[in-house]
């Protein structure tokens, strides 16, 4: 009988008519998931289930494969399904708000999950408040620039005034740090920073980049954060380019990196020893660290187009020595070569694949003022 069910389901949910497209997706976009919720009627992969399971008043979750199913789940599952359960539980997702995929981590997509169907935060514009309504104050651990200390700091972002600042004292007038919101940027960095909620916040101070790194205890205070910091660049950005499109402006609210990890480098003159550090590869910056958790970097290299004469090579010139690492990478500027040394092949050709997406991008009229303050850079 259980073989039967399991058949039947897969079955009728495969090729019942209208489904076979939308519901052997999950709802976080991963290819033939093999769980569900039988309360909700929604396909989740193995990983999201375990988060439904956290709201098991709400969302009871079972195997497709695994476990028995009654007729009556089957035809739940028959006339629900994801595309029904999206529109009933997220019919006024603000624009600005970041929705996970299962390539995120887990804080995200727990908290993406709980908003939608524990809190219900998407069915009631006044539960929107905490990330929406252009300002918000607390306080968040962030780490020291010097000793690494995580200390309680007072943070404000205001929306009206384009900044997020902190301060040092929790009755300091004046703040440690002004961000800027047309600079700032958030991703959560959880095995980074060394805890499930931590973020780091970038900005550019004097056209440098510039780490905080940050966490509360509270899953959903960090997240409601990051959406407020998405809502303030979204109304900054719909202000700076009215005539751009929501779908254009999604990308630019926040980003991941492109890629970082350590790699060897050299000198300008090619003549130092190798030295291992941290890279980021931050869209067209590509940052070095002596540790990951660095409040500045110790330089930036900033990579072009190919149309503008960028290019990336693997290996290094012949005459090049001083490197530990084996797999070397030059990359070809208008005005000089910039060589790095990786550990293993797989990390060359991962650093290439990265650098060549970059490379093969067209450069956009404001990166040529970045490309020059780079050039004309002391």
């Amino acid at each position: 009988m259980f073989y039967c069910v399991c058949f039947f389901l897969l079955h009728r949910l495969k090729f019942v008519s209208g489904f076979c497209v939308r519901l052997f997706m999950s709802i976080c976009c991963i290819a033939d998931p093999e769980w569900a919720s039988y309360t909700l009627g929604v396909f989740v992969c193995h990983s999201c289930s375990a988060l439904h399971r956290n709201i098991a008043q709400i969302s009871k979750v079972k195997s497709l494969l695994l476990d028995p199913w009654s007729s009556s789940q089957v035809e739940f599952m028959d006339s629900a399904g994801n595309n029904a359960v999206k529109a009933k539980y997220e019919q006024l997702v603000p624009a600005f708000y970041y929705q996970p995929t299962y390539k995120d981590c887990m804080l995200l997509r727990e908290q993406w999950i709980r908003a939608k169907y524990e809190r219900e935060e998407f069915l009631c514009v006044a539960k929107q408040e905490p990330y929406s309504a252009g300002y918000r104050e607390g306080f968040l651990w962030k780490r020291g620039r010097d000793n690494g200390q995580y200390l309680s700091r007072k943070f404000i972002l205001s929306e009206r005034e384009g900044v997020l600042k902190y301060f040092n004292k929790h009755d300091a007038r004046e703040p440690k740090a002004i961000m800027k919101i047309n600079s700032v940027n958030a991703t959560f960095q959880p095995t980074k920073i060394g805890t499930a909620h931590g973020l780091q916040i970038t900005y550019l101070k004097d056209n440098s980049t510039r780490n905080i790194f940050v966490y509360h205890e509270d899953g959903k205070e960090m997240v409601d954060w990051f959406n407020a910091i998405r809502a303030a660049r979204f109304h900054y950005l719909q202000v700076a380019f009215p005539g751009a499109s929501i779908s254009d402006l999604l990308p630019k609210l926040t980003r991941n990196y492109i890629k970082e990890g350590y790699m060897q480098k050299t000198g300008p003159k090619h003549t130092e020893g190798f030295k291992k550090r941290w890279f980021t590869m931050d869209d067209r910056r590509l940052m070095y660290f002596k540790d990951p958790l660095d409040a500045y970097a110790r330089g930036e290299v900033f990579i072009g187009s190919k149309e503008n004469s960028y290019t990336v090579l693997a290996g290094l010139p012949s005459s090049i020595q001083g490197y530990h690492w084996q797999f070397g990478i030059t990359i070809v500027t208008p005005d000089r070569k910039f060589l790095f040394a990786c550990e293993t092949e797989e990390d060359q050709k991962s650093w290439i694949a990265a650098f060549q997406t970059v490379i093969n991008k067209p450069m956009l009229p404001q990166e040529y003022a970045v490309e020059a303050y780079f050039k004309h850079k002391p």
